[in-house]
This record gives C-alpha cells, sequence and structure tokens, in this order.
C-alpha cells in the first residue's frame, strides 16, 4: 500500500477534534501511514480523487474523514488477503445517508440507499476500502460519476473507464447515500467490482458526525486491548468443530510464542510437514508405542497447521507463495500420512494397506475438486443473484434458505452436524489418531473410507439439487482447457456437443472402472492386457466435450470427473500389470500434486504454471500408460511418467515462484545515465 486518501467531502465530521486536541482527520491520516500508507492525501471533492487515483501504481486505500477505528482495522483492511478490493463493513442497522450493504459469502453483492436494498440489507458501508490495481480506472470512473451526481451502469467500460450518467439518484430504487465516500462506493459497485466484505470483530470501527459520538467512540476505542484482540482475531471466526474446541483454545499462545521467536508462517508449515511425517513413520513401523506416539505427533502436527494461517493473520505476514504452499502443503501431509498407514498394514500382515491408502487418497482428492469448484460456483452466483422465476420455491430453494438458516444459527446443534458431517480436515485427523492409537491402521483406513464416502454421498446429493436451482455456469468463466487439464490429443478430437462436457466425462471414467473392477476380481490380472486399449478408448470420451461450451447447471462437477476418470485408469493399468502398490501410489501422489497446483492457483487467481503444456494433459499421459501396460512395462512406465511429472512440477514451481518474480524485479528497475547503469 503506498497511497491513501481522506475524502471529507459530504461529511459533518471533518471539523470535530479529537480528545488529544488534534483534528479527526488528521489522525486518520496519522493511522493510514501506521497501516502501510506511504503517501496520505486529502481531498476535498471526488474530483480530487479522481485525480489522485488516475496516477498511482499500486492499490488505494479510501476513508471518509469520519472513521474512528483501532489502527488495526485499518491495517487489517490493507493487509486483507481476501481479494485486491476490499470494504470495510459494520453490522450496524443501515440508516439514511449511508451506503448499506448486502453481503454474500464474504461478497458484496448490492449496496446503495437503504430501500434500494428491499430490506435485504445485512450491514452497513464502514466508510473506508481499499481497491486493488486492476480495479483503480473503474474507481476513477466511479468518482467522476458520482461528483457531477450520475450513477455509473454496470455497461462494459471503455479503456478510460466511461460510465454513462443518469441524472442525481438515478435509477428506481437506487439514491445514492449522502457522504461522498458512500456515493463513491455504492458506484464502484453499480460497476461490477468484485469486492470482498471485511467485518470488524472485537475491535472497533466507528462512523462520527458530532461531538458526543466522537467522545463515545473513542471511549469504545480505549476499552479495548488491541493486542489481546488481534491474538483472538487470529483464530477463524467460524472453523470446524474439532479445530474450535480441540485446537483454538491453546493454539493463540503457540500464536504469540512463534511471534516472539520471529518464525514465518511458512517456518511453521515446515514444521508441520515434519511432524506428520515423523507420525507416517511411526504408522508404518507399527506396535502399540509407536501407534500411539504416531497419533500424538499427528494431532500436534494438525495444531502447527492451524497456527500457520493464525500467525499470518496475527503478523499480516501474508503472501501468494505462502497461501500456495500452505495449500499443498496440507494436501502432502495428509497423503504422506495415508502412505505411512498403508504400509503399516501390509507391514503387519493385515490386508493389501496400499491398495487403502490409494483408494483413500483418491476419494479425498476427487472431494476436494468438488468442493473447490462448489465454492466457485457459490461465489459466481452470489454476485449474479438469482432473480425470482418460476423455479423460485423449489427443492434447491428450499435447501438453500434452509442451509442458510443453519449458518445463521452459529453454535447450535444442528450447524455443528452440518459442520461435521461434510468430514473436514480436522476431524480426519482426529479420526485417524483416534483409531490408529486405539485400534491399528487398518481400521483408521477403513474408517475415512467409509467416512469420506457417505460425507461425498451427502454432499453430492444436496449440492447437485442447489446447482440445478442456481444455474450458474462458472467453467466459462475460466480457462476451461486449463482446469480440465487437456493436452494436445484432446485438443485434436472432435467436439460432441448434444451430450455434454459433463455426461462424457461421467462416460470416460466407466471404463477404466470396468477395467479396474474386473482387474481386482481376476485371478490372472494380466490377462485383461488386452482390455486396456478399450479402456483407454472409453476414457478419451471425455475428450469429446473439450471444445463445447461447459454451461450447464452440474458442468463444475467435469474436472472432478475428469480427475476420476484419470486416476482410476492409472490404477487399473498398475493392476493389470502387477505394479506394486506403493509404486501405483506414488503415481497417484504425483498426479495429484499437480492437480491441487491448478486448485490452489485458482483460489488464489493465478495464472496457469509456467510448464504446464509439458504435462501432456490427462489423456496424452493415459495413452502413454497404456502403451507401456500393452507391451508389458507398466512399472518402468509408471515409474518413469511420474518421475518426469514430479521434475516437471519441481521446475515449474521454481520458475513461477522464485525466477519469474527475480525477473520482473530486476525488470522494474529504471536504468539511469546514458550507459543504462543501474543506480547506485
Amino acid at each position: 500500500m503506498t497511497l491513501a486518501i481522506v475524502l471529507a467531502a459530504g461529511s459533518s465530521a471533518a471539523g470535530l477534534t479529537t480528545a488529544t486536541g488534534e483534528p479527526l482527520a488528521d489522525r486518520l491520516a496519522a493511522q493510514l501511514r501506521q497501516a502501510g500508507a506511504t503517501d496520505v492525501r486529502f481531498a476535498a471533492t471526488l474530483d480530487e480523487v479522481g485525480t489522485l487515483v488516475a496516477g498511482a501504481t499500486a492499490p488505494v486505500l479510501v476513508t471518509g474523514a469520519d472513521l474512528v477505528a483501532h489502527t488495526a482495522v485499518l491495517r487489517h483492511l490493507a493487509t486483507s488477503p481476501v481479494g485486491p478490493t476490499v470494504a470495510l463493513v459494520l453490522g450496524d442497522p443501515p440508516v439514511p445517508g449511508r451506503a448499506a450493504v448486502r453481503e454474500e459469502r464474504g461478497q458484496v453483492v448490492d449496496a446503495g440507499a437503504l430501500d434500494a436494498l428491499d430490506g435485504d440489507a445485512t450491514g452497513v458501508f464502514g466508510g473506508a476500502l481499499r481497491v486493488g490495481v486492476d480495479d483503480l480506472p473503474t474507481l476513477a470512473a466511479a468518482a467522476r460519476a458520482a461528483a457531477v451526481g450520475a450513477r455509473p451502469v454496470a455497461a462494459p467500460l471503455g479503456p478510460a473507464g466511461d460510465v454513462s450518467p443518469l441524472p442525481a439518484g438515478g435509477g428506481a430504487g437506487h439514491d445514492d447515500p449522502g457522504a461522498a465516500v458512500d456515493r463513491l462506493f455504492a458506484g464502484l459497485a453499480a460497476l461490477g467490482t468484485l469486492i470482498f466484505a471485511q467485518r470488524v470483530r472485537l475491535l472497533v470501527a466507528r462512523r462520527v458526525e458530532s461531538a458526543d459520538e466522537l467522545t463515545a467512540a473513542e471511549a469504545a476505542v480505549t476499552a479495548v486491548d488491541e493486542d489481546r484482540a488481534e491474538l483472538r482475531l487470529s483464530v477463524k471466526e467460524k472453523d470446524d468443530f474439532f479445530s474450535t474446541y480441540f485446537v483454538s483454545t491453546w493454539s493463540p499462545y503457540l500464536v504469540r510464542l512463534a511471534a516472539r521467536l520471529r518464525l514465518t508462517p511458512t517456518g511453521v508449515t515446515a514444521i508441520s510437514v515434519l511432524f506428520a511425517l515423523a507420525a507416517a513413520v511411526l504408522f508404518g513401523v507399527g506396535g502399540r508405542p509407536a501407534l500411539v506416539g504416531g497419533a500424538v505427533l499427528l494431532y500436534l502436527g494438525f495444531v502447527l497447521d492451524c497456527v500457520d494461517g493464525q500467525l499470518a493473520r496475527y503478523t499480516r505476514n501474508f503472501s501468494a507463495w505462502g497461501g500456495w504452499l500452505d495449500t499443498m502443503a496440507d494436501r502432502a501431509k495428509e497423503y504422506l500420512v495415508y502412505a505411512g498407514l498403508g504400509f503399516g498394514v501390509s507391514h503387519a500382515g493385515l490386508g493389501n494397506g496400499w491398495a487403502l491408502a490409494i483408494a483413500a487418497m483418491t476419494l479425498q482428492t476427487v472431494r476436494h475438486m468438488t468442493d473447490t469448484w462448489y465454492g466457485v460456483l457459490h461465489d459466481e452466483a452470489a454476485r449474479r443473484p438469482r432473480t425470482t422465476t418460476g423455479a423460485s420455491g423449489g427443492i434447491g430453494d428450499r435447501l438453500n434458505a434452509a442451509s442458510t438458516r443453519v449458518q445463521a444459527d452459529t453454535g447450535s446443534l444442528s450447524y455443528w452436524l452440518k459442520r461435521t458431517v461434510v468430514f473436514p480436515i480436522g476431524e480426519r485427523w482426529a479420526l485417524i489418531a483416534l483409531t490408529v492409537a486405539l485400534f491399528n491402521p487398518l481400521v483408521s483406513l477403513i474408517a475415512v473410507l467409509v467416512w469420506g464416502v457417505l460425507a461425498f454421498a451427502y454432499t453430492g446429493a444436496l449440492r447437485t439439487l442447489r446447482a440445478r436451482w442456481m444455474w450458474v455456469p462458472v467453467l466459462d468463466t475460466v480457462d476451461a482447457t486449463l482446469h480440465r487439464d487437456d493436452g494436445p490429443l484432446a485438443r485434436w478430437l472432435p467436439v460432441v456437443r448434444p451430450m455434454g462436457p459433463l455426461t462424457l466425462a461421467v462416460i470416460a471414467a466407466l471404463g477404466p472402472a470396468v477395467l479396474l473392477v474386473g482387474a481386482l476380481l481376476s485371478d490372472a490380472p494380466d490377462g485383461l492386457r488386452w482390455a486396456v486399449p478399450v479402456a483407454l478408448l472409453v476414457l478419451l470420451v471425455g475428450g469429446l466435450g473439450a471444445g463445447a461450451a461447459h454451461n450447464g447447471p452440474l458442468d463444475w462437477l467435469v474436472p472432478a470427473a475428469l480427475r476420476a476418470a484419470e486416476y482410476l485408469f492409472a490404477i487399473a493399468v498398475g493392476v493389470v500389470g502387477g505394479v506394486p502398490g506403493w509404486l501405483i501410489f506414488g503415481y497417484v501422489f504425483v498426479l495429484t500434486v499437480h492437480h491441487y497446483d491448478l486448485t490452489a492457483r485458482l483460489e488464489k487467481r493465478q495464472a496457469a504454471p509456467p510448464l504446464h503444456g509439458a504435462t501432456l494433459g490427462w489423456e496424452g499421459r493415459s495413452a502413454l500408460l497404456a502403451l507401456t501396460a500393452i507391451v508389458g512395462v507398466a512399472g518402468s512406465g509408471l515409474a518413469t511418467l511420474g518421475a518426469y511429472l514430479l521434475v516437471v512440477f519441481v521446475v515449474s514451481v521454481v520458475l513461477a515462484w522464485f525466477v519469474r518474480p527475480a525477473r520482473s524485479a530486476r525488470a522494474s528497475v529504471t536504468p539511469v545515465g546514458a550507459g543504462g547503469a543501474a543506480p547506485r
């Protein structure tokens, strides 16, 4: 953050003086500097805001002159990792003259005067917002429109962010609120800007209009211990049952210790990986002391997994690299634990542990893919609220309303049942720790699979019904080829549009599934080598939908269906080829790392990995494996292709997170002098 603007226009608080004798606006400017702003400007009009924003090259923080708040509130707004543009939203009842807000899933989906929201307001604008670089032209357009009493419309913007001016208060029921900062915020929302909501918890933020209100607000600020509140705020507001009651009750003490030791969130993540790895080794060793010790280490590793995020929130130490690494580390740790359990089952002679471990990893990955894309679907639906149609009032509408009621009833039995039945990460790790300590790795893996299947069936059924009601395409809003993980072969295949990409993807998974079941039931799986090319042909049916529009109500399931198809085919090739279970597990593990990289980038709104084209696509990899199975070298094929994909992944990570940023940093240095020498 480099530029902050204090906008005094339309505010009756501009002349108020604080208890220390300084003008309220001056104290606010000082707080903005403490929050990270290096350049604080005062703007008397919205036109001045537009002029200041036009020259900005970094995110801009804009506040009204009537805000009384802890400095931490402004610092949280300035450093919020949820999105490029974030607005302070208060839970106060909306009043005339203030911009009311309707928020869904942390996003501002509507903003304006109270009567414009038809009673659907969920809060009120808090008088401060951070605007990302890409949204600055839109902010300037909103400022220009609000300055002349016009309301911008959400039409395509030209290069300069052109707006269509309407008469002051234009638009039925959309009269703009009075203060300039409120009109600016409402105009920005009207232009379709994706704005995330920053709620205030434990700390204080109030907008004042009189000396009495200022005195009361200052007293409220003084009454709160800012550091203690920030430590408590490091814990997620709504977490899962196990995390809430068995981790977050004491993890803040570790957060404070880690901060004093100057540990970084990435460092804590690395330590948690070591704990999980040690637990996996102990699960593989077997014996009651080792199993109990592994369970304890697994629990402590999960605590540290929570601490790294809490430390990032407490110290405001956020980075795209750290967020990506945390996502990848979470999955790697879980699957390493599955590997340890699988080895432990086989080592103890309790059964085919690797088969169970592979099944658990495959199930969990496909579940995560559906979770990710359903989240994208829900966010897109929030940005485009469904209008009242004949479909409203159906089962999807009722399920959506019921889910909203349950989520709002925080702490109730129904609330915790809903959050627990989906089998989140905390509950998975708790189940593993308890079952392995009390019983053995076999019971642990079976328990994970049973609960996982039930949770998948429950969430899948409900989400399908709700998605059909929402009918919001999401794959068409992103690079579908990237997130399908298509390779050159899929792009060469003809397009079959009538069946739809989801139907084709499901058919693609059926061939490998039948082959796998046949191989598992056969006394001589090698005899099914002839069926591998047949299963491959069925698998390639999924590629016939690559060029079709992914705009169906359930097409958000396509990536998960293709992941399932590829994993099942790789496992089937391994079983038919007599490949050891640990090698099949290793290959599928590498595939999951590759696919989690794609979903992590989707969640962080980042571009494709640098070497994505070199990964060959799901159909190219499957074709190569089929060839190795046909010639009788399936084991070598899995090992070689897995090693190749791992090398590509590592090189891609180095390029994306280290080499390219370093090049960009060097390129941003402006040479001086005739010889272009770098500045001394």
